[in-house]
Protein backbone atom coordinates (compact mmCIF):
# COMPACT_ATOMS: atom_id res chain seq x y z
CA UNK A 1 0.00 0.00 0.00
CA UNK A 2 1.31 3.47 -0.80
CA UNK A 3 1.87 6.02 1.94
CA UNK A 4 -0.85 8.18 0.35
CA UNK A 5 -3.44 5.39 0.38
CA UNK A 6 -2.55 4.57 3.95
CA UNK A 7 -2.84 8.20 5.01
CA UNK A 8 -6.21 8.67 3.31
CA UNK A 9 -7.48 5.62 5.17
CA UNK A 10 -6.27 6.81 8.57
CA UNK A 11 -7.80 10.29 8.31
CA UNK A 12 -11.21 8.69 7.84
CA UNK A 13 -11.08 7.77 11.57
CA UNK A 14 -12.29 10.42 14.01
CA UNK A 15 -9.62 10.40 16.72
CA UNK A 16 -9.87 13.79 18.39
CA UNK A 17 -8.66 13.86 21.97
CA UNK A 18 -10.41 15.86 24.68
CA UNK A 19 -9.23 17.81 27.71
CA UNK A 20 -12.58 17.41 29.41
CA UNK A 21 -13.03 13.67 30.06
CA UNK A 22 -10.23 12.81 32.49
CA UNK A 23 -10.00 9.27 31.04
CA UNK A 24 -7.18 7.37 29.33
CA UNK A 25 -7.35 7.59 26.45
CA UNK A 26 -9.37 10.77 26.65
CA UNK A 27 -11.76 9.50 23.95
CA UNK A 28 -12.65 5.88 23.25
CA UNK A 29 -12.78 6.55 19.51
CA UNK A 30 -8.99 6.72 19.48
CA UNK A 31 -8.97 3.01 20.27
CA UNK A 32 -10.86 2.27 17.06
CA UNK A 33 -7.89 3.41 15.01
CA UNK A 34 -5.51 1.80 17.51
CA UNK A 35 -7.10 -1.60 17.01
CA UNK A 36 -7.03 -1.13 13.24
CA UNK A 37 -3.31 -0.30 13.35
CA UNK A 38 -2.51 -3.32 15.52
CA UNK A 39 -4.43 -5.58 13.13
CA UNK A 40 -2.68 -4.05 10.13
CA UNK A 41 0.75 -4.54 11.66
CA UNK A 42 -0.05 -8.19 12.41
CA UNK A 43 -1.17 -8.66 8.81
CA UNK A 44 2.15 -7.22 7.65
CA UNK A 45 3.97 -9.83 9.74
CA UNK A 46 4.69 -8.10 13.05
CA UNK A 47 3.25 -10.86 15.19
CA UNK A 48 3.69 -9.07 18.55
CA UNK A 49 1.65 -6.03 17.50
CA UNK A 50 -0.89 -5.07 20.15
CA UNK A 51 -2.89 -2.25 21.65
CA UNK A 52 -2.81 -2.02 25.44
CA UNK A 53 -5.64 -1.03 27.77
CA UNK A 54 -4.65 2.65 27.56
CA UNK A 55 -4.84 2.77 23.77
CA UNK A 56 -1.10 2.63 23.02
CA UNK A 57 -0.02 0.48 20.07
CA UNK A 58 3.34 -1.33 20.09
CA UNK A 59 5.10 -3.61 17.61
CA UNK A 60 8.63 -4.76 16.87
CA UNK A 61 10.48 -5.47 13.66
CA UNK A 62 13.28 -7.98 14.35
CA UNK A 63 16.78 -7.29 13.11
CA UNK A 64 18.04 -8.90 9.93
CA UNK A 65 20.71 -11.60 10.38
CA UNK A 66 23.98 -10.17 11.61
CA UNK A 67 22.47 -6.98 13.05
CA UNK A 68 20.77 -8.49 16.11
CA UNK A 69 23.32 -7.05 18.53
CA UNK A 70 22.60 -3.44 17.70
CA UNK A 71 20.59 -1.26 20.10
CA UNK A 72 16.89 -1.09 19.27
CA UNK A 73 15.77 2.11 17.55
CA UNK A 74 12.21 3.35 17.98
CA UNK A 75 9.84 5.29 15.73
CA UNK A 76 6.84 7.01 17.36
CA UNK A 77 3.80 8.95 16.13
CA UNK A 78 0.49 9.90 17.69
CA UNK A 79 -2.97 8.82 16.56
CA UNK A 80 -5.10 11.61 17.99
CA UNK A 81 -5.96 14.90 16.31
CA UNK A 82 -6.34 18.31 17.90
CA UNK A 83 -9.63 19.35 19.55
CA UNK A 84 -9.16 22.90 18.24
CA UNK A 85 -11.00 22.28 14.91
CA UNK A 86 -13.63 19.76 13.74
CA UNK A 87 -12.14 16.30 13.19
CA UNK A 88 -15.15 14.18 12.25
CA UNK A 89 -16.10 13.28 8.67
CA UNK A 90 -12.81 14.47 7.20
CA UNK A 91 -13.10 14.67 3.42
CA UNK A 92 -9.56 14.86 2.05
CA UNK A 93 -8.89 15.83 -1.54
CA UNK A 94 -5.75 15.35 -3.60
CA UNK A 95 -5.26 18.38 -5.82
CA UNK A 96 -2.59 19.51 -8.25
CA UNK A 97 -1.74 22.95 -6.92
CA UNK A 98 -1.15 25.41 -9.74
CA UNK A 99 0.00 28.38 -7.67
CA UNK A 100 -1.81 31.41 -6.27
CA UNK A 101 -4.81 31.09 -3.96
CA UNK A 102 -6.15 27.58 -3.37
CA UNK A 103 -9.91 27.20 -3.04
CA UNK A 104 -10.86 24.54 -0.51
CA UNK A 105 -14.62 25.00 -0.55
CA UNK A 106 -16.13 27.24 -3.20
CA UNK A 107 -19.64 27.03 -1.76
CA UNK A 108 -18.53 28.19 1.69
CA UNK A 109 -15.92 30.59 0.37
CA UNK A 110 -13.01 28.88 2.16
CA UNK A 111 -9.80 29.84 0.37
CA UNK A 112 -6.18 29.27 1.35
CA UNK A 113 -4.94 32.70 0.34
CA UNK A 114 -1.34 33.08 -0.72
CA UNK A 115 -1.19 36.47 0.99
CA UNK A 116 -2.04 34.84 4.33
CA UNK A 117 -0.02 31.64 3.75
CA UNK A 118 2.97 32.76 1.63
CA UNK A 119 4.74 29.43 2.17
CA UNK A 120 2.09 27.77 0.02
CA UNK A 121 3.67 29.18 -3.13
CA UNK A 122 6.67 26.87 -3.03
CA UNK A 123 4.40 23.87 -3.62
CA UNK A 124 3.21 25.03 -7.05
CA UNK A 125 3.12 22.04 -9.40
CA UNK A 126 2.87 19.49 -6.58
CA UNK A 127 0.04 17.24 -5.48
CA UNK A 128 -1.34 18.37 -2.12
CA UNK A 129 -3.75 16.60 0.19
CA UNK A 130 -6.12 19.26 1.50
CA UNK A 131 -9.41 19.49 3.39
CA UNK A 132 -12.83 20.50 2.12
CA UNK A 133 -12.62 23.59 4.30
CA UNK A 134 -14.85 22.27 7.10
CA UNK A 135 -12.47 20.12 9.19
CA UNK A 136 -8.82 19.69 9.97
CA UNK A 137 -6.97 17.11 7.85
CA UNK A 138 -5.19 14.98 10.42
CA UNK A 139 -1.69 15.06 8.94
CA UNK A 140 -0.74 15.91 12.52
CA UNK A 141 0.02 13.14 13.09
CA UNK A 142 -1.59 10.47 10.92
CA UNK A 143 0.97 11.33 8.27
CA UNK A 144 3.66 10.26 10.73
CA UNK A 145 1.79 7.01 11.42
CA UNK A 146 1.43 6.31 7.69
CA UNK A 147 5.09 7.05 6.98
CA UNK A 148 6.34 4.78 9.76
CA UNK A 149 4.11 1.84 8.81
CA UNK A 150 4.89 2.23 5.10
CA UNK A 151 8.62 2.13 5.89
CA UNK A 152 8.09 -1.00 8.01
CA UNK A 153 6.12 -2.65 5.22
CA UNK A 154 8.92 -1.90 2.75
CA UNK A 155 11.55 -3.43 5.06
CA UNK A 156 9.47 -6.57 5.50
CA UNK A 157 9.22 -6.90 1.74
CA UNK A 158 12.96 -6.29 1.22
CA UNK A 159 14.91 -8.44 3.69
CA UNK A 160 18.01 -7.84 1.60
CA UNK A 161 18.34 -4.38 3.16
CA UNK A 162 19.89 -5.00 6.58
CA UNK A 163 18.77 -3.22 9.73
CA UNK A 164 18.91 -3.54 13.49
CA UNK A 165 15.91 -4.14 15.77
CA UNK A 166 13.14 -1.55 15.36
CA UNK A 167 10.34 -0.67 17.76
CA UNK A 168 7.15 1.04 16.62
CA UNK A 169 4.89 3.01 18.97
CA UNK A 170 1.67 4.91 18.35
CA UNK A 171 0.22 7.02 21.15
CA UNK A 172 -3.12 8.61 22.04
CA UNK A 173 -3.68 12.05 23.56
CA UNK A 174 -0.53 13.83 22.40
CA UNK A 175 -2.55 16.87 21.40
CA UNK A 176 -3.66 17.42 24.99
CA UNK A 177 -0.17 16.92 26.41
CA UNK A 178 -0.77 13.40 27.74
CA UNK A 179 0.72 11.23 25.00
CA UNK A 180 3.63 10.06 27.13
CA UNK A 181 1.68 9.61 30.38
CA UNK A 182 1.27 5.84 30.03
CA UNK A 183 3.94 5.02 27.44
CA UNK A 184 5.44 1.66 28.43
CA UNK A 185 9.18 2.19 27.98
CA UNK A 186 10.02 -1.35 29.06
CA UNK A 187 7.61 -2.92 26.58
CA UNK A 188 8.79 -0.58 23.84
CA UNK A 189 12.35 -1.69 24.48
CA UNK A 190 14.21 0.94 22.46
CA UNK A 191 17.51 2.53 23.45
CA UNK A 192 16.64 5.70 21.50
CA UNK A 193 13.83 6.84 19.26
CA UNK A 194 12.46 9.53 16.99
CA UNK A 195 9.00 11.03 16.99
CA UNK A 196 7.73 11.66 13.46
CA UNK A 197 5.53 14.61 14.37
CA UNK A 198 7.08 17.70 12.83
CA UNK A 199 6.02 20.09 10.12
CA UNK A 200 7.32 20.73 6.64
CA UNK A 201 9.81 18.39 4.98
CA UNK A 202 13.26 18.74 6.53
CA UNK A 203 12.18 19.75 10.02
CA UNK A 204 14.63 18.35 12.57
CA UNK A 205 13.86 19.39 16.13
CA UNK A 206 15.83 18.77 19.28
CA UNK A 207 14.82 21.87 21.20
CA UNK A 208 11.32 22.79 22.36
CA UNK A 209 9.44 24.99 24.81
CA UNK A 210 9.32 24.50 28.52
CA UNK A 211 5.59 24.40 29.10
CA UNK A 212 3.07 24.83 31.89
CA UNK A 213 -0.65 25.33 32.25
CA UNK A 214 -2.22 27.78 34.68
CA UNK A 215 -5.79 27.80 35.95
CA UNK A 216 -6.83 31.08 37.54
CA UNK A 217 -10.01 31.20 39.62
CA UNK A 218 -11.58 34.47 40.74
CA UNK A 219 -14.23 34.43 43.47
CA UNK A 220 -16.54 37.41 43.71
CA UNK A 221 -19.56 38.54 45.66
CA UNK A 222 -22.88 39.20 43.96
CA UNK A 223 -24.94 42.11 45.23
CA UNK A 224 -27.88 43.82 43.54
CA UNK A 225 -26.43 46.52 41.25
CA UNK A 226 -28.69 49.11 42.85
CA UNK A 227 -27.01 48.71 46.23
CA UNK A 228 -23.60 47.41 45.13
CA UNK A 229 -21.38 50.32 46.13
CA UNK A 230 -18.49 49.15 48.32
CA UNK A 231 -20.09 45.70 48.53
CA UNK A 232 -20.07 43.95 45.15
CA UNK A 233 -16.94 42.10 44.08
CA UNK A 234 -17.29 41.41 40.34
CA UNK A 235 -15.32 38.25 39.55
CA UNK A 236 -15.67 38.69 35.78
CA UNK A 237 -14.28 42.23 35.96
CA UNK A 238 -11.38 41.11 38.16
CA UNK A 239 -10.62 38.31 35.68
CA UNK A 240 -10.34 40.93 32.92
CA UNK A 241 -8.09 42.95 35.22
CA UNK A 242 -5.85 39.90 35.70
CA UNK A 243 -5.52 39.44 31.94
CA UNK A 244 -4.74 43.13 31.43
CA UNK A 245 -1.83 43.01 33.90
CA UNK A 246 0.16 40.46 31.88
CA UNK A 247 2.61 41.83 29.25
CA UNK A 248 0.46 42.54 26.17
CA UNK A 249 3.29 41.93 23.68
CA UNK A 250 4.18 38.53 25.14
CA UNK A 251 1.41 36.51 23.50
CA UNK A 252 1.58 33.95 20.66
CA UNK A 253 0.42 36.46 18.06
CA UNK A 254 3.32 38.81 18.90
CA UNK A 255 6.23 36.36 19.35
CA UNK A 256 8.37 34.03 17.26
CA UNK A 257 11.49 31.87 17.38
CA UNK A 258 12.67 31.38 20.95
CA UNK A 259 10.45 34.13 22.35
CA UNK A 260 8.14 32.86 25.07
CA UNK A 261 4.57 33.87 25.81
CA UNK A 262 1.47 33.79 27.98
CA UNK A 263 -1.53 32.45 26.06
CA UNK A 264 -5.06 33.00 27.36
CA UNK A 265 -6.89 29.93 26.09
CA UNK A 266 -10.23 30.41 27.80
CA UNK A 267 -12.10 32.95 29.93
CA UNK A 268 -15.56 32.36 31.38
CA UNK A 269 -17.57 33.47 34.37
CA UNK A 270 -19.93 35.93 35.97
CA UNK A 271 -20.07 38.20 39.00
CA UNK A 272 -19.80 35.32 41.45
CA UNK A 273 -16.97 33.33 39.88
CA UNK A 274 -14.72 33.54 36.82
CA UNK A 275 -12.02 31.30 35.42
CA UNK A 276 -9.07 31.89 33.11
CA UNK A 277 -6.97 29.15 31.52
CA UNK A 278 -3.43 29.94 30.35
CA UNK A 279 -0.56 28.09 28.79
CA UNK A 280 2.92 29.39 29.60
CA UNK A 281 5.84 28.80 27.23
CA UNK A 282 9.54 29.67 27.07
CA UNK A 283 12.64 27.96 25.68
CA UNK A 284 14.88 29.50 28.34
CA UNK A 285 14.52 27.74 31.69
CA UNK A 286 15.08 30.84 33.82
CA UNK A 287 12.62 32.91 31.79
CA UNK A 288 10.14 30.04 32.03
CA UNK A 289 10.36 30.07 35.82
CA UNK A 290 10.01 33.86 35.78
CA UNK A 291 6.82 33.60 33.72
CA UNK A 292 5.26 31.27 36.27
CA UNK A 293 6.26 33.69 39.01
CA UNK A 294 4.61 36.56 37.09
CA UNK A 295 1.31 34.66 37.17
CA UNK A 296 1.64 34.11 40.92
CA UNK A 297 2.62 37.73 41.65
CA UNK A 298 -0.28 39.04 39.59
CA UNK A 299 -2.63 36.99 41.75
CA UNK A 300 -0.97 38.31 44.92
CA UNK A 301 -1.34 41.90 43.69
CA UNK A 302 -5.06 41.45 43.02
CA UNK A 303 -5.59 39.75 46.38
CA UNK A 304 -3.97 42.74 48.07
CA UNK A 305 -6.37 45.01 46.18
CA UNK A 306 -9.59 42.97 46.38
CA UNK A 307 -9.12 40.82 49.48
CA UNK A 308 -7.31 37.64 50.42
CA UNK A 309 -8.51 34.54 48.56
CA UNK A 310 -10.11 36.48 45.72
CA UNK A 311 -7.70 35.03 43.14
CA UNK A 312 -6.21 31.54 43.33
CA UNK A 313 -3.77 30.01 40.86
CA UNK A 314 -2.90 26.41 40.04
CA UNK A 315 0.19 25.95 37.84
CA UNK A 316 1.22 22.57 36.44
CA UNK A 317 4.36 21.81 34.45
CA UNK A 318 3.56 20.02 31.19
CA UNK A 319 6.95 19.29 29.62
CA UNK A 320 10.48 20.66 29.44
CA UNK A 321 13.01 21.59 26.77
CA UNK A 322 14.50 18.35 25.46
CA UNK A 323 17.76 20.07 24.48
CA UNK A 324 19.41 19.66 27.87
CA UNK A 325 19.26 15.83 28.10
CA UNK A 326 19.82 15.49 24.33
CA UNK A 327 23.20 17.22 24.57
CA UNK A 328 24.59 13.79 25.51
CA UNK A 329 22.92 12.13 22.51
CA UNK A 330 23.72 14.40 19.60
CA UNK A 331 24.69 11.35 17.55
CA UNK A 332 20.93 10.92 17.04
CA UNK A 333 20.77 14.37 15.49
CA UNK A 334 23.81 13.62 13.31
CA UNK A 335 22.17 10.41 12.11
CA UNK A 336 18.97 12.27 11.24
CA UNK A 337 20.92 14.87 9.29
CA UNK A 338 22.70 12.13 7.35
CA UNK A 339 19.45 10.24 6.66
CA UNK A 340 17.80 13.37 5.31
CA UNK A 341 20.71 14.41 3.15
CA UNK A 342 20.99 10.89 1.71
CA UNK A 343 17.37 11.34 0.57
CA UNK A 344 18.11 14.75 -0.94
CA UNK A 345 16.47 16.65 1.93
CA UNK A 346 18.32 19.50 3.61
CA UNK A 347 17.65 19.56 7.37
CA UNK A 348 15.95 22.64 8.80
CA UNK A 349 16.88 22.81 12.46
CA UNK A 350 14.60 25.13 14.39
CA UNK A 351 13.30 25.15 17.97
CA UNK A 352 9.76 23.81 18.27
CA UNK A 353 7.28 26.44 19.42
CA UNK A 354 5.39 23.69 21.17
CA UNK A 355 6.22 20.21 22.38
CA UNK A 356 6.04 16.58 21.37
CA UNK A 357 5.83 13.20 23.02
CA UNK A 358 9.56 13.12 22.38
CA UNK A 359 10.24 15.87 24.91
CA UNK A 360 8.47 13.97 27.68
CA UNK A 361 10.03 10.66 26.69
CA UNK A 362 13.51 12.18 26.58
CA UNK A 363 13.13 13.25 30.21
CA UNK A 364 11.82 9.77 31.02
CA UNK A 365 15.08 8.28 29.73
CA UNK A 366 14.35 7.64 26.04
CA UNK A 367 16.35 10.14 23.92
CA UNK A 368 13.89 11.21 21.24
CA UNK A 369 14.44 14.03 18.70
CA UNK A 370 11.58 14.98 16.39
CA UNK A 371 11.38 14.59 12.59
CA UNK A 372 9.16 16.20 9.97
CA UNK A 373 6.00 14.68 8.55
CA UNK A 374 5.88 17.07 5.60
CA UNK A 375 2.62 18.80 6.52
CA UNK A 376 1.79 22.41 7.29
CA UNK A 377 -0.97 24.65 8.71
CA UNK A 378 -1.81 22.07 11.37
CA UNK A 379 -4.86 22.26 13.69
CA UNK A 380 -7.23 23.96 11.30
CA UNK A 381 -9.16 23.77 8.06
CA UNK A 382 -6.14 25.00 6.06
CA UNK A 383 -4.05 21.98 6.98
CA UNK A 384 -2.33 20.34 4.00
CA UNK A 385 0.48 17.95 3.11
CA UNK A 386 2.34 17.34 -0.17
CA UNK A 387 2.21 13.77 -1.41
CA UNK A 388 5.88 13.96 -2.41
CA UNK A 389 6.84 15.00 1.13
CA UNK A 390 5.22 11.90 2.62
CA UNK A 391 7.00 9.70 0.08
CA UNK A 392 10.30 11.39 0.82
CA UNK A 393 9.84 10.91 4.57
CA UNK A 394 9.44 7.17 4.03
CA UNK A 395 12.82 7.26 2.31
CA UNK A 396 14.32 9.25 5.18
CA UNK A 397 13.04 6.74 7.75
CA UNK A 398 14.44 3.84 5.73
CA UNK A 399 17.83 5.54 5.64
CA UNK A 400 17.68 6.18 9.36
CA UNK A 401 16.74 2.70 10.56
CA UNK A 402 19.22 0.92 8.28
CA UNK A 403 22.27 2.82 9.56
CA UNK A 404 24.65 0.71 11.62
CA UNK A 405 24.63 1.57 15.31
CA UNK A 406 27.29 -0.65 16.81
CA UNK A 407 26.73 -0.54 20.54
CA UNK A 408 25.44 3.05 20.63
Amino acid sequence: MTVLDRFLNYVSYDTQSSEETGTTPSTEKQKVLGRALADELKTLGLTDARMDENGYVYAHLPATPGREGEPCLGLIAHMDTAPSAPGKDVKPRVVRYQGGDLTLNEKLGVVMELSRFPGLGKYAGQELVVTDGTTLLGADDKAGVAEIITAAEWLLAHPERPHGPIALGFTPDEEIGQGADHFDLAAFGAAAAYTVDGGELGDLNYENFNAASARVTVRGLSVHPGSAKDAMKNAAAIACEFASLLPPAETPEHTQGREGFFHLCDLAGDVTEARLSYIIRDHDKEKYQARKETIRRTAEFLNARHGAGTVTVEISDSYFNMLEPLRDHMDLVEDARAAMRAAGVEPVEEPVRGGTDGARLTYDGLPCPNLSTGGFNFHGVYEAIPVAAMEKMVEVLLNLVTMERSGR
